[in-house]
């Protein structure tokens, strides 16, 4: 199965990629091809910046573009940002979540991870459900948001700078079960 790992965060040393690379880790042990996009290059204009072309698409974004057109399954992450998501990814969901691009989210499996440095994360994972179910009712697509959201708690505690695991086992089973339904959900989706 092939995976587009989005990590929301613009921020340099954030945690987000953390847990991006803890996915990327075990899809990829579990033999699963990954594509890891960090938002840390992130480069979509505002809207009142100028349009966004596919065919002058930056490195970020045919590097993103190309993650979710070859995935099957899409998992956005996202640090807690003011009880909501990243102003990053609401702009690319505000940019590339039209007709224009609403290739790149057809045919899709949507999970969603909110991430926290204490106890948090399930507002912004909510409200990306809210928008991209959205997108799918309003560009009309075959596409589905899974139910099952992961938090990931504690994160610089728990994953180092690599992704790898520090031993907390509560969280590590909470990951491999919230990888495990999205494969299970993914695989149905498709069959």
């Amino acid at each position: 199965m092939n995976i587009a790992i989005l990590s929301g965060s613009a921020r340099a040393n954030n945690n987000t990629i953390r847990v991006g690379k803890a996915i990327q880790l075990r899809l990829n042990t579990l033999g699963h091809t990954t594509s890891l996009v960090d938002f840390q290059h992130y480069d979509i204009p505002l809207i009142n910046q100028g349009p966004v072309i596919e065919s002058a698409f930056t490195s970020f974004q045919q590097q993103l573009a190309h993650a979710m057109k070859e995935a099957q399954a899409i998992i956005l992450i996202t640090p807690e940002y003011n009880w909501s998501t990243t102003p990053e990814i609401l702009n690319f969901l505000h940019r590339l979540g039209d007709r224009t691009f609403k290739h790149l989210f057809e045919e899709k499996v949507f999970a969603t991870v909110g991430v926290s440095t204490g106890k948090g994360g399930k507002a912004p994972a909510l409200h990306l459900h809210t928008i991209l179910n959205k997108i799918i009712s309003f560009t009309d697509l075959n596409s589905f948001v899974s139910a099952k959201i992961f938090e990931s708690h504690f994160t610089k505690e728990v994953l180092d700078e690599s992704g790898n695991s520090l031993g907390n086992a509560q969280y590590d089973a909470g990951l491999d079960d919230f990888i495990q339904y999205t494969l299970r959900v993914t695989q149905r989706w498709n069959s």
